[in-house]
């Protein structure tokens, strides 16, 4: 029955639901790319910066290439990125947040340690790791899970404080459950909501942090698309190919969008107070 309730909650909020089509429609577009796109390297010069039209949906770049092509391939890229980037900060954060909430003497160095990273924006500090490492989609996702782990940690931890005193813990306890059982069993389902609200967030920042990457020329090299890249390619010709510019911008933002929707949809419905 809460199942079943929390399910018809979501799909009575208009926006999380919208949300979710934005999502789905931008991630099967990227799955079945190759299906329907013409391969996103061919060159073809003799029709550079040729506007948008039946033939090239998004129009073409300075070296002939489909950028409709580019664009949705450039999703596969963020779109698996993001994934990548979520399940593997999800996994490392909240071991990390239920090590710090629970136990005492972990807590004061794991915190430090997210403290510390914390006290960087994530965009710097993702510009300041790849700075150590080659430009690469592997070395890009390495790098904004470890600009991730802190947040999730964080948010894991405050709510097994919260959890951990409560009386059927402290039962637990009495009748010698091991620590492991207690937070594997008792714990984590209760702080788990509260990490799956913020996984949407995480999503978004990750899409937009690996675009800035690749417009700064540090995340994933050309020719390979990228949305970030893409900016990057077109800002020096903006002025008589605006197409450049507006369709893999566009998408980025449409990304963040429909991520920022669907996040509100899922803490409206783990959360029935929340307005």
């Amino acid at each position: 029955m809460l199942h079943k309730e929390r399910r018809e909650r979501f799909l009575n909020n208009k926006m999380a639901v919208i949300g979710g089509v934005i999502i789905l429609v931008i991630v099967l577009m990227a799955v079945f790319a190759p299906l329907y796109c013409q391969d996103p390297l061919d060159v073809a010069p003799k029709i550079r910066f040729q506007a948008p039209g039946r033939q090239h949906w998004f129009g073409t770049d300075k070296y002939g290439r489909d950028l409709f092509a580019r664009v949705i391939y450039g999703a596969r890229v963020s779109m698996l990125t993001g994934f990548t980037v979520v399940v593997a900060a999800v996994l490392i954060g909240m071991t990390l947040g239920l090590l710090a909430g629970y136990y005492r003497k972990l807590d004061a160095v794991i915190m430090r340690i997210c403290d510390s990273l914390k006290a960087i924006p994530s965009v710097l500090l993702a510009i300041a790791l790849m700075a150590f490492l080659r430009a690469g989609i592997r070395n890009v996702i390495l790098t904004l899970i470890i600009v991730n782990i802190p947040d999730i940690a964080r948010i894991t931890r405050s709510q097994t404080l919260v959890v951990k005193d409560q009386l059927y813990i402290e039962a637990m306890k009495a009748v010698g459950a091991s620590p492991a059982r207690v937070i594997l069993h008792h714990i984590l389902p209760n702080v788990i909501s509260a990490v799956i609200v913020q996984v949407s967030f995480v999503f978004a920042s990750t899409i937009i942090t690996e675009a800035a990457l690749s417009f700064l020329g540090q995340g994933v090299p050309a020719p390979s698309p990228s949305w970030g890249n893409i900016l990057y390619e077109g800002k020096e010709v903006m002025h008589k190919a605006w197409w450049m510019i507006v369709f893999p911008g566009g998408f980025t933002a449409l990304s963040v969008f429909g991520l920022n929707l669907l996040g509100d949809g899922i803490r409206d419905v783990l959360d029935p107070k929340a307005k």
